[in-house]
């Protein structure tokens, strides 16, 4: 019958499947955000920070309460000494001048700057003005209370009353001095203040060529310079419509608010919030400098978007360096603990659940970073990760069980009432192996057998892996059976197990092709007959092949109450990288053509439904597999994929300018999804569609998400 149904099928899917081609990237440089956060002196504790400034020369000034502050090493924030005389003087206000990024001072009785040779420099009635700004034509504005006046370098030459109305902030533009109020925005001709525009509840304003960017309370708007007429509508489907500022850098409008900042791109807002880039939310003010990095003050620190310029390459090899220095334990890939938040001289590499499982990422990277380069150092890494899958097996004493992960004794943190003694000395090994990790154990068997392992000694080590594991499924009736005698939890592939879920609930096809896939590769890698007959029973007398051929389509919520758990209500994203992983050995090693055929139609309707979550591992499984791809998907991915990849605590929940969609089965919130920098650090087994979540920073991931597709997209000729 499976034979027939094979036959029949292959003309079917021979006509449907397309081959997609795509010419090769150029890994070039490109810019990627990121973030730093300034370290305060000691005395500025308690202080208020109230202004930042960035002269021509990329100096960072805070003015505070405490007196004047600068970055030094672009780290640190300390009291500035630069001049002597005025070190011990606290200024009113600072300003930068239009254009020339000069740094003027406003002290209570005179104002000055250090450029010029220090020749301007005046004494002004004390205590009157609080607020400077001057123009490119070097005129400087005082003002304070209701008076402002004018000075041309060191001589006054007018005085003007400042006009009514609850102040906001002054202005310089194209020479011009702009006075903003709550209710109008005025412009400074002849000594007057003249009337430009009036609006409700204005915070901000921001020029642009010919154009006035006004910011309020409920979004922003655009008025002509000449008259102050409107001539955009109020956009107020921003993140946090409340502004408090803008600022143009370059071509990128910028926006400061009490919940974060954003940016505005071709066709979405970059949110840029939560610890990931800012000590705290409430940002009072900004700035930049002339490689167009931002700074951002709060109440409590400085910070700072950094934009560095980088390959692909030169990221990979950042992610490589860190996971050797930082992240590896008995040649497992695991993430810290982090006993004092975000402090990570305190971080403690330690065993996981999911050891095996998260290792198979960062040795298929390496595999196929020595099967695009010869790198022989990428080969030596993936022999010692490999030797801890082999010690999966040896640790425990039962026949060809792999154990979840083992660490010395007394020295667990994970699950602490799953472990067991070894029967070798000083050792404990974890029990309840999941099918989580017998996915990495098909993933690495594969990719170590095509790439890695080259003589027959290394064939055959690689061979009794799986053969060992795969015995035991078939000999304890298609289950795991632990220490106790019992199948583990999430170890199950017998039919009765398989078909309590209907055919709508996704774990009946994954668990059939988890199944058939390890018979198929026990097979090839061991010639025994046994895995080809039981592989061909499995799909024929109990169903297995049509519960792999399901279509994606027919997959919907479903109530299973499974050992009182219950399943299938929800999509669960670890099943799609439980697929992705497995479909790699399921199709290279296929019995024959004809079922190759049916994988590569089972792969492209799974990557078909993955399209919106744009997931580079998705894409260059699938491409090295059934041949779709989205080059712009992989290249997007790689590019925005964070550099640091701390667990913090995000929100996007209350963003007003994404398209939310009704509540669905994958979980799937808005239309459009937000870049990996404004979401919670996640694994590729997780919702990228989730607005809210993450962690206090007591943990961190590694990177090797990144690696497996960088190195695939490598390998398969997508990237050179």
């Amino acid at each position: 019958m499976i034979k027939k149904l094979l036959w029949l099928s292959f003309t079917i899917i021979n006509a449907m499947v397309a081959t997609v081609s795509s010419g090769q990237v150029l890994d070039v440089p490109f810019r990627q955000a990121t973030s730093v956060k300034y370290n305060l002196a000691a005395d500025l504790e308690g202080a208020e920070l109230k202004k930042v400034a960035v002269d021509y020369n990329d100096i960072v000034y805070v003015l505070t309460d405490q007196g004047l502050y600068r970055d030094y090493f672009g780290e640190k924030l300390s009291k500035d000494m630069t001049y002597h005389s005025l070190s011990d003087k606290t200024p009113v206000d600072i300003t930068i001048q239009e254009e020339n990024g000069i740094l003027f001072y406003l002290y209570e009785d005179q104002f000055l700057t250090n450029s010029f040779a220090g020749t301007i420099y005046t004494e002004i009635p004390k205590n009157t003005f609080n607020r400077i700004a001057v123009n490119k034509n070097l005129e400087i504005l005082l003002i304070g209370g209701n008076k402002g006046s004018i000075y041309k370098e060191k001589k006054k030459v007018e005085d003007n009353n400042l006009p009514k109305g609850e102040f906001i902030e002054i202005y310089t533009y194209k020479g011009e001095f702009y006075y903003l109020t709550k209710e109008e925005l005025f412009r400074l001709s002849k000594g007057k203040w003249e009337s430009v525009h009036q609006g409700k509840a204005m915070t901000s304003i921001a020029f642009k060529a010919d154009e006035i960017y006004v910011g309020t309370k409920e979004g922003f708007y655009t008025i002509s310079i000449f008259n102050g007429k409107q001539i955009a509508a109020l956009e107020s489907k921003l993140p946090v419509p409340e502004i408090s500022k803008m600022m143009f850098v370059g071509l990128d409008l910028w926006f400061s608010t009490g919940d974060g900042a954003y940016k505005k791109e071709l066709d979405r807002y970059r949110y840029f919030a939560s610890k990931r880039w800012l000590d705290n939310n409430r940002v009072t003010d900004m700035a930049s400098d002339s490689k167009g990095d931002l700074y951002f003050l709060t109440p409590t620190g400085l910070n700072k978007v950094e934009y560095i310029t980088q390959t692909l390459a030169e990221k990979a090899e950042f992610y490589q360096d860190n996971i050797r220095k930082y992240f590896m334990r008995y040649g497992f890939v695991c993430a810290p603990r982090i006993p004092k938040p975000f402090d990570e001289t305190s971080a403690k590499v330690v065993d996981h659940d999911n050891d095996g499982l998260w290792t198979s990422f960062y040795l298929g990277s390496q595999a196929f970073r020595y099967a695009t380069t010869g790198e022989h150092i990428a080969k030596r890494y993936v022999w010692e990760s490999f030797e801890a899958f082999e010690r999966l097996l040896t640790v425990n004493p039962l026949k060809g069980f792999p154990s979840r992960t083992f660490e010395r004794a007394g020295y667990k943190v994970a699950d602490l009432d799953r472990w067991r003694p070894s029967e070798e000395k000083e050792w404990e090994w974890k029990g309840t192996t999941s099918t989580d990790e017998y996915i990495a154990y098909l993933f690495v068997v594969a990719v170590m057998d095509q790439f890695i392992a080259e003589t027959p000694e290394e064939k055959k080590r690689v061979a009794d892996f799986i053969d060992a594991i795969m015995t035991h499924i078939i000999e304890n009736d298609y289950y795991f059976i632990d220490a106790d005698g019992e199948p583990t939890l999430w170890g199950r592939w017998n039919p009765d197990y398989v078909h309590q879920f209907p055919r709508n609930v996704y774990d009946r096809k994954l668990n059939s092709t988890h199944l058939i896939t390890g018979l198929q590769l026990a097979y090839a890698l061991t010639g025994k007959e046994i895995y080809k007959t039981e592989a061909f029973r499995m799909m024929d007398e109990h169903g297995y092949f049509q519960n792999m051929i399901t279509p994606m389509s027919e997959m919907r919520p479903d109530t299973v109450n499974y050992d009182g758990i219950i399943m299938g209500d929800s999509w669960n994203h670890s099943d799609d990288e439980m697929a992705f992983l497995t479909y790699w050995p399921m199709y290279h090693y296929a019995f024959n053509d004809t079922l190759k055929q049916h994988y590569s139609e089972i792969i492209r309707d799974h990557w078909t439904v993955e399209l919106p979550e744009r997931n580079a591992a998705w894409h260059t499984l699938t491409y090295g597999t059934s041949g779709q791809l989205n080059v712009e998907d992989v290249i997007w991915h790689l590019q925005e994929f964070k550099l640091d990849l701390m667990d913090y605590s995000v929100r996007n929940s209350h963003r007003k300018d994404l398209d939310y969609l009704p509540e669905n089965f994958r979980g799937q919130t808005t239309k459009q999804l937000l870049t990996p920098g404004e979401r919670r650090t996640h694994r590729h087994n997780a919702n990228p569609f989730d607005l809210d979540g993450g962690g206090d920073g007591t943990s961190k991931l590694a990177g090797d998400e990144f690696l497996l597709p960088y190195w695939m997209a490598r390998y398969l000729k997508i990237i050179r």
